[in-house]
């Protein structure tokens, strides 16, 4: 089996996203930790390059969505980071 290189940053994604969800689970994630939703939104960028190479448009809706969930999940971290003020 031949593994490209889109396909190599592909599973590099999943990847990502499987060991964040399992972060999630195991311990939680704190409302303003912005690594979760990086780790996710990153694995979904990956993701989506590996698409572009090999289509699938169900998949890709789902990164995008997967992808803007992370955007906002950043957002939302740093925005109660900056609301509790320096540690």
């Amino acid at each position: 089996m031949d593994i490209t290189f889109p396909d190599f940053l592909g599973y590099c994604g999943v990847t990502m996203i499987v060991a964040a969800y399992f972060w999630q689970q195991a311990k939680g994630v704190a409302r303003d930790d912005w690594r979760h939703p990086a780790l996710n939104g990153v694995g979904a960028a990956l993701l989506l390059y590996s698409l572009f190479y090999r289509p699938n448009p169900p998949s890709i809706v789902i990164e995008l969505v997967w992808l803007a969930i992370s955007a906002y999940g950043i957002w939302r971290a740093l925005r109660a980071r900056t609301a509790k003020g320096p540690n």
